[in-house]
């Protein structure tokens, strides 16, 4: 039995869509949850920022003794994920290739939209990964930075944005697509407001459902499962405001949370 926890980093609260599958499955496991908010948005950062951010909050995590490592951002799985994974002496799991493969099997009519920060767009890792595991598919790509900031700023379920929302995914609604992966941890959040947006024939594909497979399958192979009868404990930080992250993650997690905070200064010492 291994009760040490799973490390769950993002650049703020977006992480918790991913966080909050695994602990369907898992809820013996302990996990500890990184949100980097004070450096929010990672899509607009450079890449060496995201890996220097990314690398700062995995040494946190070997400090806290985590056994296993989720990139729960997809940005930061783009950019930093092969790093990690050949820097760190745990396993690392990012979302993309997960979301992939789900987006792959749910397509009907082969035309996938992917949505997310800039950078993971620019990066064309969705795109890449998708065509890798079949060539015949288009994929359609649009970045939306705006819906993390909304998301942050607590109008996720406000639908006087319904109008911002729809005019933002415009461009991508007219590709005819029946699948669109939400290529950001962010974005879930949000999910009622884009499906009006889209449309019901259009499945919504969340990367945090399929990482759960992987993070179980992981534990599994490296024999570091929780098999403990007691439900895991969940321990917050961000480099952000405590209270809005608290708020935000008591109303998407449904249960009362403790957060702490963390400087910048401390991640640059470790």
């Amino acid at each position: 039995m291994d009760n040490r926890a799973i490390g769950f980093m993002d650049s703020g609260v977006g992480g918790l869509t991913v966080m909050k599958e695994v602990q369907k499955e898992l809820p013996n496991e302990n996990m500890i949850y990184f949100g980097d908010e004070l450096r929010l948005p990672y899509g607009e950062k450079t890449i060496e920022e995201i890996q220097s951010y990314s690398l700062q909050i995995a040494k946190f995590f070997l400090k806290n003794n985590v056994k296993l490592m989720v990139i729960a951002c997809n940005t930061a799985t783009a950019r930093s994920l092969d790093m990690l994974q050949g820097l760190l002496p745990i396993p690392v799991i990012g979302v993309i290739k997960p979301g992939s493969k789900l987006a792959v099997n749910s397509t009907k009519n082969k035309k996938i939209g992917v949505i997310a920060t800039s950078s993971t767009i620019n990066s064309n890792s969705y795109k890449n990964t998708i065509n890798k595991i079949d060539k015949g598919i288009h994929v359609y790509s649009l970045a939306c930075p705006e819906f993390v900031t909304m998301v942050e700023n607590e109008n996720y379920n406000d639908f006087e944005h319904q109008d911002k929302v729809k005019s933002i995914l415009k461009p991508i609604i007219n590709y005819n697509i029946d699948t669109l992966v939400l290529g950001c941890t962010h974005f879930p959040i949000m999910k009622t407001l884009i499906q009006n947006a889209m449309g019901k024939h259009v499945l919504l594909v969340d990367p945090g459902l399929a990482v759960t497979q992987s993070v179980e399958d992981v534990l599994k192979e490296n024999r570091i499962k929780n098999d403990s009868n007691k439900k895991g404990i969940t321990k917050f930080f961000t480099t952000g405001n405590a209270s809005s992250f608290r708020r935000i993650a008591e109303d998407w997690l449904d249960y009362s949370v403790n957060v702490s905070s963390i400087s910048i200064n401390q991640l640059e010492d470790l």
